[in-house]
C-alpha cells in the first residue's frame, strides 16, 4: 500500500482508511475478519468517532482485533469529537471526557489523531486550544485537525491552536 506523507507533520498515511462507522451492524467475526484483511493489504488507518454506535464501534474494534501493545504501534486510530445527542459541544470539558471515553473503549493509550466533528457555529477557540495543548502534553493525542470545516471556521481555530492542524476530513459519501 502507497502511503501519503501528510503535511506538516511527521505522519505517513496509507492511500486508503477504514472508515469504521457502520461496525456495530457486523458480527464479532465478520468485523474480526474485515480488520484483518484491511491490515493484511496495508491498510492501517483507522477512522473512528466518539458517537459511531454510541462508542461501541470503538469498543467492537478493539475486542476484534485483540488489542495489545505490540499491534497498538502498528495501527494509525484517528476519532472525533463534539457532537451530541442534537447538538455540538466544543467545550474543554467535553473534548477530554469525549477522548478519556475513546481511549478507553479503544484500549489504548492514545489517539494518533483528534479531529473535532463537524463545525460548532458556537465554538469557544480558546477552550478548544486549551483541551489540544492538555491532550497533547498528556501524551493522549499526537495530532489534531477538523472535519467539514470551512477554511474560516479553520483560521479561527488557527489563531487560537498551537497544534498544526493537519486534516479537515470532508464527507464524500
Amino acid at each position: 500500500m502507497n502511503t501519503i506523507k501528510v503535511a506538516n507533520s511527521n505522519l505517513n498515511v496509507p492511500e486508503i482508511a477504514l472508515g469504521c462507522m457502520r461496525l456495530t451492524d457486523m458480527t464479532q467475526p465478520d468485523i474480526a475478519r474485515l480488520l484483518h484483511s484491511a491490515l493484511e493489504e496495508g491498510v492501517n488507518f483507522f477512522d473512528h468517532a466518539d458517537i459511531y454506535g454510541g462508542g461501541q464501534c470503538e469498543a467492537k474494534f478493539a475486542e476484534a482485533l485483540e488489542m495489545t501493545p505490540r499491534l497498538r504501534e502498528t495501527l494509525l486510530i484517528q476519532s472525533k469529537c463534539g457532537i451530541r445527542k442534537g447538538s455540538f459541544d466544543f467545550s474543554q470539558e467535553h473534548i477530554l471526557q469525549a477522548v478519556d471515553g475513546s481511549l478507553e473503549r479503544l484500549r489504548t493509550d492514545y489517539l494518533d489523531v483528534l479531529l473535532l466533528h463537524r463545525p460548532d457555529a458556537l465554538v469557544e477557540p480558546e477552550e478548544v486550544a486549551e483541551a489540544f495543548t492538555i491532550l497533547q502534553e498528556s501524551g493522549k493525542v499526537r495530532h489534531f485537525g477538523v472535519s467539514n470545516q470551512n477554511p474560516m471556521q479553520i483560521e479561527l481555530l488557527k489563531k487560537y491552536v498551537k497544534q498544526p492542524l493537519i486534516f479537515n476530513q470532508l464527507q464524500l459519501s
